[in-house]
């Protein structure tokens, strides 16, 4: 199998001006880069201009701490957030769980297959249920017991592992502890939760329920950057589930964790192949 060449991802914000397409592709160009993917859209109701840029990094003549300070005098003059990440360097991602399995078999068995761009060093988890998953597939697992009493304490610890290992990405994979500002704080926009539901309907502990009870026609799931707000953050991935007063209300759950599950995944391989731009509370993603 001929090898994956390794490139490297560009993504910008910025407001919207001309010229902006032809300053970062002509800076690509002027340094012997092969451009394999461009995507860009104009937010003109808060004129913003987003873009994603992948190119080869074979030829390239600058050095990857030589192209960040380029790419900082490129930006200047635009106002431009930018970030930068290379395919030879995959995200550490730490997974989140409490008793339900199905989001974490999926994206561990997606891991193992090569789906995901990630290495996943450990999972940490309020209750040791889970811990059987793990040892199958190799992963360290961590407990911490969360009471009202014990959470500041215990979240902090988890900060300082998650710290210690180097994490890049937390994955609520139905994780179902709230966590704190200080939590998101450490990890802005670097947090990914899966809710069971099609948000904003039905928020809250037992969405499958009320929407059995209102005799919905669809069930869903959504995947999105958690916030200090309690599911209202910036959504990266959604899907539904047609349904129908024939099927019980096992029936909406069997069928919202296989939502869940391919919400999920798609958010976590969205986010890791950089094609995520968060702003104003709300996502551009260049799928």
């Amino acid at each position: 199998m001929k090898k994956k060449k390794t490139t490297a991802t560009l993504r910008i914000c910025c407001p919207d001006r001309k010229g902006l397409v032809v300053a970062v592709t002509q800076f690509i160009r002027d340094h012997n880069g092969n451009i394999v993917n461009l995507d860009q859209h104009v937010d003109e109701t808060q004129d913003q201009f987003l873009m994603r840029l992948e190119w080869e990094m074979e030829g390239f003549d600058l050095e990857r701490a030589t192209l960040r300070e380029r790419l900082d005098t490129l930006a200047l003059p635009y106002g431009m957030w930018w970030s930068l990440h290379f395919s030879d360097e995959p995200l550490r991602m730490a997974i989140f769980v409490s008793k339900e399995s199905h989001c974490l078999y999926d994206l561990l068995a997606r891991y193992e297959a090569g789906e995901l761009n990630v290495e996943i060093p450990l999972i940490i988890s309020n209750h040791p249920d889970l811990k059987a998953v793990a040892e199958r597939f190799g992963i360290a697992y961590h407990v911490f017991p969360i009471t009202k009493a014990t959470k500041p304490a215990q979240e902090a610890a988890e900060i300082e592992l998650l710290r210690e290992h180097d994490i890049d990405l937390v994955v609520m994979a139905r994780y179902m502890q709230i966590l704190s500002g200080d939590f998101i704080a450490a990890f802005p926009n670097r947090v990914i939760n899966i809710h069971h539901s099609f948000l904003p309907a039905f928020a809250g502990a037992k969405p499958y329920h009320s929407a059995f009870k209102r005799g919905v026609k669809i069930i869903g799931a959504t995947a999105h950057y958690a916030t200090e707000d309690l599911d209202e953050g910036p959504i990266i991935a959604q899907d539904v589930q047609r349904v129908s007063h024939r099927e019980s209300l096992q029936d909406f759950i069997r069928q919202g964790k296989d939502v869940e599950k391919v919400v999920l995944a798609r958010a976590v391989y969205l986010h890791t192949d950089h094609r995520v731009i968060e702003y104003s509370n709300k996502t551009v993603v260049f799928a």
